[in-house]
């Protein structure tokens, strides 16, 4: 009897631990994920790291997403931080959202290069272009008090592609963004930054 108890405790913990991962999961590919910030690009905003150090990863902001809204189709606004899939040449699914999340991604020992944070700078119709270091969009020099420093390579003038979002980083001079890759498809954007976390003394909303 006394077996049969314990191996029914067993599985009634079983049980509950595959529910509540169950429920973990779901709750990071539809509602909240976190993101550790990575590379420089996103200076002076969020404070990056080499993925490849250790020490590095330790000292790098982490975030928060918000992905429902994305989910629910509502569209980014300008000035919104968030993160993107860098792969624009392929159709992205619910089934990459499952497997990139991050409860799956750390169980697979995989941390994707492909997702960038980044700046929401023009949405759909927008016209950008660079005029003497700064960037104007539909005929209006950008207010950008975050930015690192002005922009000193020049970019193409463009309009945004319908059901697409041009995206930069706030160290313009050493980021990899749309001035690279072109513009990125909704679909590619993964969540909106909502909350820094980490470090302790820089939590702040956004």
């Amino acid at each position: 009897m006394f077996v049969i108890r314990i191996l029914k405790e067993i599985v009634e913990w079983t049980k509950t631990l595959i529910f509540v991962f169950s429920i973990t999961i779901l709750i990071n590919v539809f509602i909240f994920e976190p993101y550790t910030v990575s590379g420089s690009s996103m200076e002076p905003t969020f404070q990056g790291a080499d993925i490849f150090s250790a020490n590095d990863v330790l000292k790098a902001d982490r975030v928060f997403l918000f992905k429902l809204p994305h989910i629910l189709g509502v569209e980014a606004k300008h000035g919104d931080i968030v993160i993107v899939d860098s792969r624009v040449e392929r159709i992205r699914t619910l089934k990459d959202e499952f497997l990139d999340n991050f409860l799956v991604s750390l169980i697979r020992g995989h941390r994707s290069e492909d997702f960038w944070i980044k700046r929401v700078i023009g949405k759909e119709g927008d016209v950008l272009e660079y005029i003497d270091g700064k960037v104007y969009r539909n005929g209006e020099e950008l207010n950008e008090p975050y930015i690192n420093e002005e922009m000193e390579e020049p970019f193409t003038k463009v309009v945004v592609p319908e059901n697409h979002v041009y995206v930069m980083g706030d160290n313009r001079n050493l980021s990899k963004d749309s001035r690279a890759i072109g513009a990125i498809p909704v679909e590619n954007i993964r969540g909106s930054v909502v909350v820094r976390y980490y470090p302790f003394e820089k939590i702040r909303t956004f």
